[in-house]
């Protein structure tokens, strides 16, 4: 019988120790893989723009990760469904929420029966995405630029009308910031999704829409509308030749997003270990050659810069949101 005190005892054990180490590094184990599938909870209809998101991320986490990533789509209230469900995950089930400022910071600020709190209920693993905001014209509109376009406003102001995707949209508080900003009344039009939006725009109905860049920019491009100006703080990748609001005159910037969240009874170790997974699929360039193949730009964050984006994001919206006086 071995002595396990004897010294080449202890070496032997020590060189077991240290391959079986390295084999768990070189593979993963204990450090990124799960024991259950993960499931990644979408709040809309399969083909949006959050739908493609998840897909993107998932199929190169699951690799990751070594177990199967299911994106589920549980479409209903705006996305608000979903956040309901999520927050009920029991702390042994794998489940990630992906979703954008409407469910989690315009809802709880207007929903008085929301049934979930945005920061207890959930915690912010990583911001993956941004997107801006664009300001479209029909082609019937006799402008070119933001400044004639505004112009037009103050003097039409009975015509102005701002078309967006839906009411309590990103898009429609942002319409209502472009008015602030250039102090022209606005009055805006909740449509049922950007089709209906955009063919209203395309066929005169509307004069003015705003929506998301991915959304217009084809149809801009086509040369079915007008982009005037997009919301960044600089020029769009994917549109440089169209200028942003401050370049256009008016002090005004905004994004979108589509950030990852865990529910608040999800162990931190699992939490820490989804978000330092996604940042490695977020900085493999075939993941951010889809993003922008697919209009969006993708961020690598971490969680700490995650939580500092949701903050500042909140502290830029919330009065918006509430000035507005907007109900359901």
């Amino acid at each position: 019988m071995l002595n396990p005190n004897h010294p080449i005892t202890r070496r032997v054990a020590g060189l077991l120790a240290a391959a079986g180490l390295m084999t768990s590094i070189a593979t993963g184990v204990g450090a990124q893989t799960l024991d259950s599938p993960l499931h990644i909870v979408v709040g809309y209809a399969p083909g949006g723009a959050t739908d493609r998101v998840a897909r993107i991320v998932g199929e190169k986490l699951g690799t990751k990760l070594g177990v199967p990533v299911i994106v589920d789509n549980k479409p209903g209230a705006g996305g608000r469904l979903a956040a309901q469900q999520v927050k009920l995950t029991p702390a042994n089930q794998n489940v990630l929420m992906l979703a954008n400022p409407a469910v989690m910071v315009v809802a709880p600020l207007v929903f008085k029966d929301n049934n979930y709190d945005a920061e207890r209920d959930f915690v912010p693993v990583s911001h993956v995405n941004a997107y801006d905001f664009a300001l479209a014209v029909s082609p019937t509109l006799p402008v070119r630029e933001l400044p004639h376009l505004l112009a037009w406003m103050r003097a039409n102001p009975q015509q102005a009308n701002v078309g967006v995707p839906a009411t309590g949209s990103l898009p429609h508080f942002f319409g209502l910031m472009v008015g602030e900003k250039a102090k022209v009344q606005t009055q805006v039009i909740g449509y049922r999704g950007s089709a209906p939006l955009l063919n209203d725009l395309i066929g005169g109905q509307v004069p003015i829409a705003v929506d998301t860049e991915d959304v217009v920019l084809p149809q801009h491009n086509a040369g079915k509308l007008r982009i005037l100006a997009l919301s960044g703080e600089k020029r769009s990748p994917f549109a440089p030749n169209i200028p942003t609001f401050k370049e256009a005159g008016l002090d005004l910037a905004a994004t979108g997003w589509n950030t990852f969240f865990a529910p608040a009874t999800m162990p931190k170790d699992k939490v820490e270990r989804l978000a330092a997974t996604i940042r490695e699929v977020m900085q493999d360039p075939d993941t951010q050659r889809k993003f922008k193949d697919s209009g969006m730009t993708p961020v690598v964050s971490t969680q700490a810069q995650t939580a500092a984006m949701l903050k500042a994001y909140k502290t830029q919206w919330a009065p918006v949101v509430q000035k507005s006086g907007y109900q359901p």
